[in-house]
C-alpha cells in the first residue's frame, strides 16, 4: 500500500504562517516593538496574497494607522463606552488612533408556541 499524504492547500499554510508570525510577534513585542511590526506586516501580506481576511482575533489586535500590535496596558488603553450603543474604544498610545468594537448581545432562540 502507498502511503498517500494529502497535500496543505495553499490556504492552510497561509494559515499556519500567519499563526506563527503572530506568537513571534507576541513574544518579541516588549523586547523590540519594530520588530514586531515587521511581522505583523509579513503577516499580513501573507493573509492577502493567500486571499483570505485575517481572522477578528488578530485583525482587532492591530492598530490600523501604525501597525503595532496592541496589547492593553502596555501600548494601547481600552474602554467601554455606553453612548448609543455600547461598545469598546481601543486607543493605541503611539499614535492614538481609535478602534471601535461593537458589543451585540446574543440572540435567544425565541420559542414558538
Amino acid at each position: 500500500m502507498k502511503n498517500t499524504v494529502k497535500p496543505l492547500s495553499v490556504k492552510q499554510i497561509a494559515e499556519q504562517r500567519v499563526n506563527t508570525l503572530f506568537t513571534q510577534a507576541e513574544s518579541i513585542v516588549k523586547i523590540n516593538p519594530q520588530l514586531a511590526v515587521e511581522y505583523i506586516k509579513t503577516a499580513q501580506k501573507v493573509a492577502m496574497s493567500a486571499r483570505f481576511p485575517l481572522p477578528p482575533k488578530y485583525k482587532r489586535r492591530i492598530c490600523k494607522h501604525c501597525n503595532t500590535l496592541l496589547i492593553s496596558g502596555f501600548n494601547c488603553r481600552a474602554r467601554i463606552q455606553q453612548k448609543r450603543e455600547p461598545h469598546v474604544v481601543v486607543t493605541c498610545l503611539n499614535c492614538g488612533y481609535h478602534l471601535r468594537i461593537l458589543i451585540r448581545k446574543k440572540k435567544e432562540n425565541a420559542k414558538i408556541e
